[in-house]
């Protein structure tokens, strides 16, 4: 067995010459190395019976063969006569090891390209103040992400600014609507994922994503990377997980610590609705973690206003604070959804109307409005008789009033329980922190 393993070593010594020699445009006597190293190669490849030793040198065998066979023919182009266009015919020649690094740097692109897509390059044009509440969150916020852009200076010696911020709680409190006001108020590159993003069926690509997401996230720093629903890529470890899921959690851990690399200037934001899922060396590594509760009442109320907007209404501040009362319970998506049924009320309305009257439009001009039977001026007509006589912009639908609310509101429900909350006030008492 020590015979052939020889002829191994020896053919690694003469590859080493050659390439040597090749690199220093000798081809002439790279050739002749070249040819000898794969005559060892040839012996020791008939006598080694492991078939992964056999695999991995005949690569390096096809290798150096395919280099021999171009520089065989650049030697006979030179010896013919013209030696610049022989020069130039070796240096077009993929060297040894050159075919690797060309096919690795094709494959970071690739992996780039595929993340490219995670930048947000518009703005979602969500500001602090369209986030209703939530003044803890906001202001931990501006200090890990606002003030060491604007003022890098305060942020010296001991004093680092906040490398990882997890935000958790029920669902539908605002924790992805935060993420978006940092993405517009912050003077960042802004990368938002998912699992999606960064899983890969293919084995290792995973973590070659993970490590080319902050790869780019360092190029283009100071930038944030958000992560929605990050304990569906970084749950509790345990007997029954995958290699490749382990794989990707200590992979994300190696990079949100920066080991070998300046994470100096990149955040990383979570959110998720799972607190307790998240592992826990996950966990640690967002070294501060923020609860985001549901809306208190005065909050619920400002919720109605900015969801409700410019849309005609008739509501006044008293009927904003009331609606804040008569919610008690509800999560920001909640509220969302019953100004959303709100807004559909005078559709409804329209849909259903027998009579219609004219009346000044906001322009100036000739318009129509559901009215009842008895009304003055009401004229016996349906919405399909506008459709039909091409007068559809003419028809104006009702204000919102409170009474619209109120229907609503009589069906309506809120999706957190009581149970889901003391499941974060747990969490928040063993690990976290209030956002107020």
């Amino acid at each position: 067995m020590a015979v052939y393993i020889g002829f191994k070593e020896k053919a690694i010594e003469f590859a080493k010459q050659a390439v040597t020699e090749d690199e220093a445009n000798n081809y002439e006597k790279a050739l002749q190395l070249y040819l000898a190293s794969l005559e060892y190669f040839k012996t020791y490849l008939k006598y080694e019976k492991n078939e992964k030793c056999r695999e991995a040198v005949m690569a390096k065998f096809k290798e150096y063969l395919a280099r021999a066979e171009y520089l065989k023919g650049v030697n006979g182009t030179e010896n013919g006569g013209n030696n610049d266009s022989g020069t130039a015919a070796a240096q077009k020649v993929r060297k040894p090891g050159q075919a690797k690094d060309e096919e690795d740097n094709k494959e970071k692109e690739k992996l780039k390209a595929g993340l490219t897509g995670a930048i947000l390059t518009e703005k979602p044009n969500v500001k602090w103040d369209d986030v209703a509440g939530l003044e803890g969150a906001k202001e931990a916020l501006k200090e890990a992400v606002i003030l060491p852009v604007k003022f890098p200076q305060f942020f010296t010696g001991k004093r680092k600014p906040w490398s990882g911020i997890l935000l958790y709680g029920p669902p539908g409190t605002g924790k992805s609507y935060l993420a978006k006001a940092v993405a517009t108020e912050a003077d960042s590159t802004f990368f938002s994922v998912s699992s999606q993003d960064l899983v890969s069926k293919w084995l290792g690509e995973s973590e070659k994503l993970v490590s080319q997401l902050f790869v780019l996230a360092r190029e283009n720093a100071p930038s944030i990377i958000f992560i929605d629903e990050v304990d569906s890529l970084c749950s509790t470890r345990g007997d029954n997980e995958s290699e490749a899921a382990r794989r990707i959690k200590t992979q994300l851990m190696i990079e949100i610590n920066g080991v070998g690399s300046n994470n100096s200037r990149v955040l990383v934001l979570g959110a998720t609705n799972l607190p307790y899922n998240l592992d826990q060396a996950i966990r640690r590594r967002f070294d501060k973690r923020i609860y985001i509760p549901l809306p208190e009442e005065p909050a619920r109320s400002q919720m109605f206003k900015i969801h409700l907007g410019d849309t005609p209404n008739n509501l006044t501040d008293d009927d904003y604070r009331e609606l804040g009362r008569r919610t008690e319970g509800f999560s920001g998506s909640d509220i969302n959804v019953v100004v959303k049924d709100v807004l559909m009320q005078p559709i409804r309305l329209l849909r259903e109307a027998t009579h219609f009257k004219k009346v000044r439009g906001p322009d100036g001009g000739e318009a129509w409005e559901p009215c009842s039977p008895g009304d003055p001026g009401a004229q016996e007509l349906s919405l399909n008789y506008f459709a039909e006589k091409n007068l559809a912009d003419k028809v104006l639908p009702p204000c919102i009033t409170m009474r619209d609310f109120e229907k609503v509101l009589l069906r309506a429900r809120p999706t957190v329980g009581k149970g889901d909350l003391d499941v974060f006030e747990r969490f928040t008492s063993e690990f976290g922190e209030e956002a107020s």
